[in-house]
């Protein structure tokens, strides 16, 4: 089995709070209440022929799941859309993996934590990279189990969801 490059022992470029910037330096506080509360939302993409299926879609629930936690990302739907071609630009992917994700910042501790700082972060790997760390499991019975076509350029159809 080949061994796993860590995923904080990185090269490429992560944006972060409305800046691309090294991998490596994309760090957060072990105190953050993202962690420690859960006050954190993300959505897992991927691109195919360097659209991000679903994109707007996916814009729009991470922001309704941030609204669900009673915190408002400070970027638009739009804003991060863009970021998120940036991101697939600067690491020169194509065909990837895209992970958005929002958080409540470290500084404060407690449950609602309402002045804490709102976070948003975005990085992008290959596909070969994610299969490996992330291979799909086989669906087991009742599981949901997700569907995707995909044409090969420019067009990716709708997921069909069934239940196994």
């Amino acid at each position: 089995m080949a061994e796993l490059i860590p995923f904080d022992d990185r090269d490429g470029k992560i944006w972060f709070d409305g800046k691309l910037i090294d991998w490596r330096d994309a760090q957060i506080h072990v105190l953050t209440h993202g962690l420690h509360y859960a006050s954190c939302v993300f959505e897992g993409e991927r691109s195919y022929g360097g659209k991000i299926f679903k994109v707007r879609e996916h814009g729009e629930r991470l922001h309704a799941s941030a609204n669900i936690l009673g915190f408002e990302i400070p970027w638009s739907v739009e804003a991060l859309e863009k970021a998120r071609y940036e991101v697939l630009k600067a690491n020169d992917i194509v065909d990837g993996y895209v992970r958005p994700v929002a958080w409540r910042g470290s500084e404060m501790m407690g449950v609602a934590a309402q002045k804490n700082t709102i976070h948003v972060a975005i990085a992008a790997c290959q596909p070969n990279e994610t299969a490996k760390e992330f291979p799909l499991q086989p669906p087991r019975r009742g599981a949901f189990t997700a569907a995707f076509e995909v044409a090969v350029h420019e067009t990716a159809t709708a997921a069909i969801y069934t239940d196994v």
